[in-house]
């Protein structure tokens, strides 16, 4: 019986190609297969993109994985089991598979649910998880921001239309960063008005890619559309 290859979850970072771990850069030649979320559209993701400029040569199986945009639990179960047996095929021939994740592949991750149904489907498989750099670190570095030090407490919190959660985890914490902000970014600045915090807060999208674009003055937001990869950082004191 042919040796199980082993499932890496690959966290590439940010945006920025220099932002990868010398672990993930061994991983991604080593590895003769690497997988990548795919777009329906055909654009490629940062992960995809990076993961491409650092095999760029090498002979290797590059697996582009469709993973459905949609609420109906018919169609999600049908397609992530569809995907995992994608993945499944090529580690059952012994190769291990690289599969690329923008940030870090335990942070709000499409790994995550892609491990959780491997080791259900396929408990045999040895999985393996390397750490990549989280958006929010990228903006801390971008703006020279401390986001947390001593005894001060921080909130990383997926922002939402709930305005009293949201009034709270401002409250609560002495800093905050509002995860995929944008669509509810008018909201948002219009609590930090009320709670006489708008000059603590800054606002990064793509954060350290080529196509970054930070807003230290969140006033210059109120009636923009941004794009779902921006997020904001409140920070009191």
């Amino acid at each position: 019986m042919s040796t199980i290859g082993t499932l890496y979850g690959v966290g590439v970072g940010p945006g920025d190609p220099e932002l990868i771990t010398v672990k993930a850069f061994r991983l991604l030649r080593q590895s003769p297969v690497v997988a990548y979320p795919k777009k329906r559209m055909g654009s490629k993701s940062y992960a995809h993109q990076i993961a491409e400029l650092y095999v760029n040569g090498e002979e290797k199986e590059m697996l582009g994985l469709v993973f459905p945009m949609t609420r109906d639990q018919e169609i999600l179960d049908r397609e992530w089991n569809k995907t995992v047996e994608i993945v499944w095929e090529r580690l059952a021939q012994g190769k291990d598979v690289a599969f690329v994740t923008e940030g870090d592949p335990m942070f709000y991750s499409t790994f995550i649910h892609l491990m959780r149904l491997m080791q259900k489907l396929h408990p045999e498989v040895p999985i393996v998880t390397i750490p990549g750099v989280s958006s929010f670190l990228g903006a801390a570095a971008r703006l020279n921001l401390p986001l947390a030090d001593g005894d001060e407490r921080i909130g990383i919190i997926p922002a939402t239309d709930d305005r009293e959660a949201m009034r709270e985890a401002i409250s609560t914490h002495d800093c905050v960063v509002f995860l995929k902000v944008a669509k509810v970014l008018p909201m948002i600045i219009d609590l930090l008005k009320e709670m006489e915090l708008l000059d603590h807060a800054a606002v990064a999208t793509k954060v350290t890619s080529a196509e970054e674009m930070i807003w230290t003055d969140v006033r210059e937001l109120e009636r923009a559309e941004l794009g779902y990869l921006t997020l904001m950082v409140v920070k009191k004191g």
